[in-house]
């Protein structure tokens, strides 16, 4: 099997992930659902070719991260065709990978329904702003869909620190430096501190790893600039609680006052089926208000779940909020909703 075959097939039936593992078929993933791409079984000298070929492909980047660790994630373009993130790993001995197809056109926000109060998270000009969820939920392109259009109206320095670069951005009324953490830069940390000589306006960290990231972090929001970054995280109450935990209990409370001081938003998501087959993302936006503030400061973060269940406001609303206006446009069905929300008793008497 060729790989540049695959991946043009895989870009024509316009998947979101190729799955290259020895003793399956190679398979997609699209609108949530596995199809097999070919009718034989991958061998492991498969597999081993197949992933020799994506790193061919990756400017014949060295393989060495692989063979020593067992993982390495990477990405590459063709032209013409498409981009792709590759995270290759070992397993039960053999050579894997699982690819993601990322277009070259950014995505339409519009188009992937991101609620408008989610995107006027823009027009912040200092702070902290987070968007959360499980993995594949959409995270990145969300961020990319947040970048964009700061780049299209406002004129700043947006740094962008990913491990490894999906979207890519052209400049227009921005200046966008683009950095991948392996490539450009060593870590995440070492990036962030360089960019903060970089007269940045914007950062985007591309993932929130440890504590040391997430001191940087909040020290660059406190000091003016704007910081856009992730975590793997469900709910604003879970990601609040999940920051201040990575600190040592002796740091928790300054870490909490700081953090209720920096913070703007914290936007959650998660990919939920349609009744038409594909899926579609469903969100919970906590935009910061006195009350909130006063919560996470004082430890009472348990209470921003049912502050955001209560709440009529267009920039704080919940995830089953979300989840029963998805289900008023006849777009998930009542199981669904009921699978995916965070109170499903409460959702149940409102649906």
């Amino acid at each position: 099997m060729d790989i540049e075959a695959l991946l043009r097939g895989a870009v024509e039936r316009q998947v979101a992930d190729i799955f290259i593992i020895a003793g399956l078929r190679a398979s997609f993933r699209s609108s949530g659902r596995l199809s097999q791409a070919d009718d034989r079984r991958l061998l492991p000298a498969d597999t081993r070719q197949l992933v020799e070929g994506l790193y061919r492909l990756a400017g014949e980047r060295s393989m060495d991260a692989l063979l020593k660790t067992g993982d390495d994630d990477f990405s590459f373009s063709i032209p013409g065709l498409s981009r792709f993130r590759v995270s290759a790993f070992r397993q039960r001995g053999s050579l894997s990978a699982v690819i993601r197809v990322i277009r070259f056109t950014l995505p339409d926000y519009h188009q992937l329904r991101i609620p408008d109060a989610v995107m006027n998270l823009t027009e912040h000009r200092q702070g902290m702003v987070l968007v959360v969820g499980p993995a594949g939920s959409g995270k990145s392109t969300t961020l990319a869909c947040l970048v964009d259009r700061i780049n299209r109206n406002q004129r700043r320095h947006i740094i962008t620190l990913e491990d490894p670069l999906e979207f890519l951005h052209s400049h227009d009324q921005s200046v966008v430096t683009q950095r991948e953490i392996g490539a450009d830069t060593q870590s995440y940390v070492k990036g962030l501190r360089a960019a903060l000589r970089q007269s940045p306006d914007i950062i985007l960290l591309g993932e929130m790893r440890d504590y040391e990231t997430i001191e940087v972090a909040m020290t660059a929001a406190e000091t003016g600039h704007l910081i856009f970054s992730t975590l793997h995280t469900l709910g604003a109450a879970n990601t609040i609680e999940r920051i201040i935990d990575v600190f040592p209990a002796n740091q928790q409370r300054q870490i909490a006052v700081q953090l209720a001081m920096v913070l703007k938003a914290v936007v959650s998501q998660q990919l939920v089926p349609t009744v038409d087959g594909t899926v579609t993302a469903a969100f919970e936006l906590m935009s910061m208000t006195p009350a909130i503030r006063a919560m996470i400061r004082d430890g009472k973060t348990h209470q921003i779940d049912g502050v955001l269940q209560t709440s009529s406001h267009s920039s704080c609303f919940s995830m089953d909020s979300s989840l029963l206006e998805l289900y008023r446009q006849k777009r998930i069905t009542r199981e669904t909703a009921l699978t995916y929300s965070v109170n499903p008793e409460m959702l149940s008497k409102r649906l």
